[in-house]
């Protein structure tokens, strides 16, 4: 039977006092990947981070494996969320090999999954393409094998090919029976790698789709809800 490793109910967030997101709750299974989609200031970042506990909860709940989840909560369950920021958090002036070390995982056994960052095991990080650092970011946090992973705009910036790598990755990872909530601008990734997709609108969660049905009505939500940046 299908476990939920995240819920999250009448959440609300924002930055000094100014609430950004507010009302949201979403489910997700293990084994699956969610998409949250939406333009750039629909409140995507703000709602991993106040998951995560970045930032500050100013209202409702979040539950891991069915134990409540804050910032302060004891080590086990903290370690069983794990983010990805945007931006490849990774430290430039660290190798690959140290960058590993330093995130608590084993080196050899990223390298049997990504054998392209073997390659580049003694280079420092901040030599490396942005694509190899996403890569990098990723591979860490998988390794410490979270049971609910939140992904923050992968794609940016990056080639297709290295986008189709690291979707693919997810898709491995989420198959392992974790739960991942990945946010995403582009609608082809979001088909590509989401079971769901939550369309997000001026802070609120607007739709919920399947995969098939972003892609049956992708003129739609471009139009609708990724034409611009919110007022």
């Amino acid at each position: 039977m299908t476990q939920t490793s995240l819920e999250v109910d009448g959440l609300r967030g924002g930055y000094n006092g100014a609430v950004i997101i507010r009302d949201l709750s979403m489910r997700v299974a293990d084994g699956e990947v969610l998409a949250i989609i939406g333009r750039n200031g629909a409140g995507k970042t703000t709602t991993l981070a106040t998951i995560a506990g970045i930032l500050p909860r100013m209202a409702g709940t979040v539950t891991i494996g069915g134990v409540p989840f804050r910032s302060t909560t004891a080590r086990g369950t903290k370690e069983a969320l794990g983010i990805v920021l945007e931006g490849r958090s990774v430290f430039p002036s660290l190798s690959v090999r140290q960058n590993l070390t330093v995130g608590r995982v084993d080196p050899d056994e990223v390298f049997a999954s990504f054998p392209e960052l073997s390659r580049r095991a003694d280079v420092k990080a901040g030599a490396l393409s942005g694509g190899e650092q996403q890569l990098l970011a990723l591979a860490r946090a998988m390794a410490r094998r979270p049971q609910v992973l939140l992904i923050d705009e992968l794609s940016f910036g990056l080639a297709p090919a290295i986008c189709d790598r690291l979707f693919a990755a997810i898709r491995d990872f989420a198959g392992q029976g974790r739960a991942v909530v990945v946010v995403e601008q582009h609608l082809r990734y979001a088909e590509m790698v989401g079971n769901r997709v939550l369309v997000m609108h001026q802070g609120r969660f607007a739709l919920e789709l399947s995969g098939d049905e972003l892609q049956q009505r992708a003129g739609e939500i471009e139009r609708l809800y990724l034409g611009g940046p919110e007022a």
